[in-house]
């Protein structure tokens, strides 16, 4: 199985209480997502759910050309303040691993995301990811980049 690594780093000029506050709450991702995906958490979360290891989350997204998918992840790590990792357990990749890190920084907060992940269908799924799929997850991610800062503001160099 072939497996793409991805980085995405975002500077937020907010405390790191205020962003382990918003990005620890499952039903924020929907705030942060392209609205074509169209989406949706449909696990039993709340405004006020905050991640746990063993959490599992469940969605409807539609990536592609509107068609519906179910994807359930789990959140395996979990370090307050510090980092998260969500593990698909079901859905459109072969594999998919995601950390979440933040860390403290002068003037706010620096969130790191490390992905790694695998498309099915073998070599298929290999031309899919170079036509189509490493697209999308770089566009959901520049998506994600500009409602953070339209949501908290960009971050100011000092």
């Amino acid at each position: 199985m072939k497996t793409y690594p991805l980085r995405f780093e975002q500077k937020l000029p907010i405390p790191i209480a205020e962003a382990w506050d918003f990005f620890s709450s499952p039903l924020n991702l929907a705030k942060i997502t392209p609205p074509e995906m169209k989406f949706q958490v449909t696990s039993n979360q709340t405004a006020d759910t905050k991640i746990y290891p063993g959490m599992i989350i469940t969605y409807i997204i539609s990536p592609l050309l509107g068609i519906k998918l179910n994807w359930t992840t789990e959140i395996t790590q979990e370090k307050f303040e510090e980092y998260f990792v969500d593990d698909q357990r079901s859905g459109p990749y072969a594999l998919w691993h995601h950390e979440h890190h933040f860390k403290t920084i002068k003037g706010g907060v620096l969130m790191t995301d490390i992905i790694n992940y695998a498309v099915p269908y073998g070599i298929i799924g290999r031309l899919a990811n170079q036509i189509l799929v490493a697209k999308q997850i770089n566009k959901i991610f520049d998506y994600r980049k500009k409602a953070v800062d339209d949501l908290f503001g960009s971050f100011k160099n000092s």
